[in-house]
């Protein structure tokens, strides 16, 4: 089955006086949010249906993911990524920040403040706070340019900054928010890196179905790198982002090693709550039927993508943004405009944008185009419009 139609991605939907997280910080002032990463499309109906389903046995207490699920997630990792799990693998969490905090938790010593943890720059702002709670410091390394333009690891900056006390590097893949899809010998890089320095893996890849380029930039997870990095690997996924249901709070970890697994779930049961009853029935929906959906959705993103990079182009070229590989968030390098608070400016002008700064890049916006076509035109000429 092939969903053609695409218009469905047009229809504009009302979020404003929902409490929507994206809507309700502008919601009495004309300004257009275009912040963080939550699609302004429904969610698909399979998952809708799930829901209601759900809804309709009438109790909605305490749960866990029930074997359909945990099925749903298995045959998924097996179609989509050729990894051949087991579900005792699996690890429920309410949500991919919690589970960024867990992993900075079981690296190192309880209570040690002399462990580190490492992550690259730009990144997704709790990347740089997960080690707080830990009590672990944080070592940043900016990611690289190479000749071609596209952002890549700075292998030797890496090696000059890591230590003796350094426990885990947190890898966001694909990237956000530079829109890079890692290439197959990038990770195997990585994953050399971490063995080298004996360091746990946490590869963060909620953003992996969202593929703009899938034949020229396919992703590989890092369940797919050899099996000796099993030991020492915790990949995070969700079906959030992919099918805009990330208010429902669910996240897993893919854990093949047992002694880490155990060593993840024993600090979960310490802090994190439960999950939502919905997100399992929502999680299972999508795994089983919304592949079609998915299909469309990244077609339509690659417009909205494509869209964009003609607009700066042709009104802004000093405005530079990566080729986005995968993910609806396109990342503009805006320091050429001479802007003291580039977020600040272009929100006086009626456009709300991610603020680089928070993600480790002052000088530097983040641009969600995962809207309709009409909203993102709206957005374009508010950009031009706060052009200096």
């Amino acid at each position: 089955m092939q969903l053609d139609d695409l218009s469905l991605f047009d229809r504009i939907t009302e979020r404003r006086a929902t409490g929507s997280l994206k809507w309700a910080r502008y919601e009495n002032r004309d300004i257009l949010p275009m912040w963080v990463a939550d699609m302004d499309f429904p969610s698909p109906a399979p998952i809708l249906d799930a829901i209601r389903h759900r809804l309709d046995h009438g109790v909605l207490g305490y749960s866990v993911a029930t074997p359909d699920v945990s099925e749903a997630v298995l045959k998924y990792l097996l179609e989509q990524h050729s990894v051949r799990a087991d579900a005792s693998w699996l690890t429920w969490l309410p949500g991919m920040v919690p589970a960024l905090a867990l992993c900075a938790a079981i690296s190192g010593d309880s209570g040690d403040s002399g462990d580190a943890v490492m992550t690259c720059t730009p990144v997704y702002p709790p990347f740089l706070k997960a080690h707080r709670d830990a009590g672990r410091e944080l070592i940043t390394v900016p990611l690289a340019i190479d000749d071609s333009g596209r952002h890549t690891f700075d292998f030797d900056a890496m090696e000059h900054a890591v230590t003796p006390r350094t426990r885990l590097l947190i890898l966001c893949s694909p990237h956000n928010p530079v829109g890079r899809v890692w290439s197959r010998s990038e990770l195997e890089g990585i994953a050399a890196f971490c063995e080298r320095h004996d360091l746990l893996l946490c590869s963060d890849e909620i953003h992996c179905d969202l593929l703009l380029e899938p034949d020229a930039a396919p992703h590989t997870t890092a369940l797919r790198l050899p099996d000796a990095l099993h030991r020492r690997l915790i990949v995070l996924m969700a079906a959030s982002k992919t099918y805009n249901v990330a208010g429902l709070g669910l996240a897993f970890a893919i854990i093949p090693d047992a002694s880490l697994r155990r060593r993840f779930q024993a600090a979960k049961n310490t802090f994190v709550a439960e999950t939502n009853p919905l997100s399992f029935a929502a999680t299972a929906a999508a795994y089983n039927h919304c592949e079609p959906w998915r299909l469309a959705l990244t077609r339509y993103l690659r417009g909205n993508r494509d869209r964009l990079a003609a607009f700066l182009a042709e009104r802004c070229p000093l405005v530079r943004m990566p080729h986005i590989e995968a993910t609806y968030l396109a990342w503009l390098d805006v320091r050429s405009l001479g802007l003291e608070h580039p977020a600040a400016h272009f929100e006086a002008h009626g456009l709300a944008l991610n603020n680089g700064a928070d993600f480790g890049a002052p000088g530097f916006v983040r641009l969600n185009f995962g809207c309709p076509r009409l909203t993102l035109e709206e957005g374009l000429s508010r950009f031009a419009t706060a052009l200096p």
